[in-house]
């Protein structure tokens, strides 16, 4: 992804070596980082505020100090990363938001429209519902996919070996398609299907055989896997079959399923989000 535009949200506690690590892998594939350093804004105690008749209601001065503090705190972390990049000499831009959990999505869309993938720092996981509401910001909200649990941005300049988890859905192909320029420098590209359904209005003659062919041409080394899931979960059947493979990165589309289904039920696109074991690429 040589030349590339890299989308990082990361919040205040975010890893100064980590940081450091991606960016030199940035800098040795010649990319431009645009840093987000995000924080939700304290929650406004209206319970405890004046609301007189007339006139401007109370605001608690705990609550203003509280929110003066985390825009500190933002903005200390932004000048850190600022600082890191000219130490690590990599073009970009730093930026510090604070804002309600409901914008939190829209915020990191508006960037990720001018980014050719995105990040999401392994900080943001102490707050469920940022990071929750960041990745959605992505994958619902913009044209790229979301690259997760990569501390280093290892897989940027050099993933060997990609465990593609493939089915008929339009998100799978949107994954494989936004991945093609990892998929080329791969090694070899696993394309993993489970429980396939040989149909022709279902997933073809023969699963992940279609997809090989195309990925073929396009210069990658593919093989063709097809796995009974043998009770398991679909997701961790697909993460025991890609730690078989010795995978850097699993490839994969993104909420086949309604969010408020898996919310409530659980599936696939959750269980490799919840995860933080395997780096994972996803696409909506």
């Amino acid at each position: 992804m040589k030349n590339a535009t890299v989308l990082i949200a990361i919040g205040k506690d975010a890893s100064g070596p980590h940081l450091a690590a991606k960016l030199e892998t940035l800098r040795t594939r010649s990319m431009r980082a645009v840093i987000l350093v995000l924080g939700d804004m304290p929650v406004f105690p209206y319970y405890g505020s004046g609301m007189p008749l007339y006139g401007a209601s109370d605001v608690p001065i705990e609550w203003q100090q509280r929110v003066e503090a985390q825009k500190d705190a933002l903005q200390a972390k932004a000048d850190e990363v600022e600082a890191l990049l000219q130490q690590h000499d990599v073009p970009g831009e730093v930026s510090a938001v604070i804002c309600e959990p409901s914008r939190i999505a829209e915020t990191i869309a508006q960037r990720a429209i001018f980014a050719d993938i995105a990040m999401i720092g392994e900080d943001l996981r102490q707050t469920e519902l940022v990071f929750r509401e960041a990745v959605y910001g992505v994958l619902f909200q913009s044209p790229i996919g979301v690259l997760l649990n990569d501390r280093e941005a290892s897989v940027l300049d050099h993933a060997k070996r990609v465990f593609v988890a493939w089915n008929s859905h339009l998100s799978s192909a949107r994954a494989v398609h936004l991945a093609l320029p990892l998929l080329r420098k791969a090694e070899e590209v696993i394309i993993g299907t489970v429980d396939p359904v040989s149909a022709d209005f279902a997933e073809g003659e023969d699963p992940g055989v279609d997809v090989a062919t195309w990925l073929s041409h396009r210069g990658c080394k593919v093989s063709v896997q097809q796995y009974p899931s043998g009770g398991q979960s679909v997701a961790d059947c697909l993460l025991d079959r890609a730690r078989d493979a010795g995978a850097d990165l699993i490839v994969m589309g993104s909420y086949g399923h309604s969010r408020t289904r898996q919310a409530l039920f659980g599936g696939t696109t959750r269980s490799l989000v919840e995860q933080t074991k395997q780096p994972v690429f996803l696409a909506h």
